[in-house]
């Protein structure tokens, strides 16, 4: 590389926003003047690639990240207000998983296994929300979900009676969460994001198993068409595997996990390929990952997995690609 601009750009393509970022608003590296436009970018990128779903899509200081890039973000945020429009994830999820799956793959070129791990987890916590998505229309928003969960007949969020006999198989956390998330809607900001930060996984997890796992069906499982019903329970059992396969435990050996070691890429892609295995067991998985060997992908066939759980296809998107692009071109 022979002048500064060169390392900007190969920063850029790089995606190592937070370095460009300090780069140039350190003076270490002149940008000729544009250097407020393309740390704007840097921000509102690096904030995308650490997944901060909360802030995605939130205007930058400088107002100097275009409106079309802010608008892609946005629908992948969650809403931080009960009432806050538009409802980005809670509305639909796909966008999500098309930013995980772009996201993971550049984890996977830049080497950063800790990271991949990361994304992959929070791939699986909300796998079983994917799911549903196409059930109830909408991604398990809090404001519009007791249409499809309450009822005569539903045990989905009611207590368990001391001495009485369990009849749910959803765990006391489950269960909680469950309850909050039929009341959360109406209570202030700050109670509201106490629930997203801590039991809105737990609601996809709960609605996972009324699908997969439950021994004695409620009204929430019931009250489905036969056809629909069992597509539902076939994907939510796919989800399933895959949120308990090796690649989602490897998150245990990484330092965002309990211990201090960081999986290699070799090792990433032995448990996928573990993982893959135990996906194919199942008649979902099989028609999903058959013939995906060959995928270009990171994780061959991740992609289509995800498609088979959401029920629509979900390829990676170009976000931070298009990110990229941007500062680039203004660089220059």
């Amino acid at each position: 590389m022979e002048t500064a601009g060169d390392v900007l750009t190969a920063l850029a393509r790089r995606h190592a926003y937070g370095d460009l970022e300090a780069l140039i608003t350190e003076g270490t590296l002149a940008a000729d003047g544009r250097s407020s436009a393309v740390a704007a970018l840097c921000a509102f990128g690096q904030r995308i690639l650490d997944l901060d779903a909360e802030d995605f899509g939130m205007p930058e200081a400088a107002g100097e990240v275009p409106r079309d890039l802010l608008d892609r973000a946005r629908a992948s945020r969650m809403p931080q207000a009960p009432r806050e429009r538009p409802r980005g994830a809670l509305a639909s999820l796909r966008p999500a998983y098309a930013l995980l799956l772009e996201v993971i793959a550049i984890r996977w070129r830049r080497r950063d296994m800790a990271a991949l791990v990361a994304a992959v987890h929070i791939a699986g916590e909300y796998l079983p929300m994917l799911a549903w998505e196409p059930v109830l229309g909408h991604a398990g928003d809090p404001a519009l979900i007791g249409a499809a969960v309450n009822g005569a007949g539903s045990r989905f969020g009611v207590p368990v009676e001391p001495g009485a006999p369990r009849a749910c198989d959803h765990t006391r956390p489950e269960r909680s969460a469950c309850e909050r998330t039929l009341r959360v809607a109406k209570e202030p900001p700050p109670g509201w994001r106490a629930y997203l930060d801590r039991q809105h996984s737990q609601v996809a997890s709960a609605l996972g198993d009324c699908a997969a796992r439950c021994r004695t069906p409620c009204t929430v499982m019931t009250r489905l068409d036969g056809g629909v019903r069992a597509a539902l329970t076939e994907r939510c059992k796919l989800a399933a595997e895959f949120t308990e396969s090796a690649l989602v435990r490897l998150r245990h050996a990484a330092p965002v996990g309990h211990g201090f070691g960081v999986p290699s890429p070799e090792e990433v892609q032995a448990a996928w390929a573990r993982a893959r295995k135990s996906l194919m067991h199942q008649p979902l998985g099989l028609a999903a990952l058959d013939g995906t060997e060959d995928d270009p992908y990171p994780l061959p066939g991740l992609p289509a997995l995800f498609t088979a759980i959401a029920a629509v296809r979900i390829v990676p998107d170009t976000l931070l690609h298009d990110v990229t692009v941007r500062i680039t071109k203004t660089l220059g």
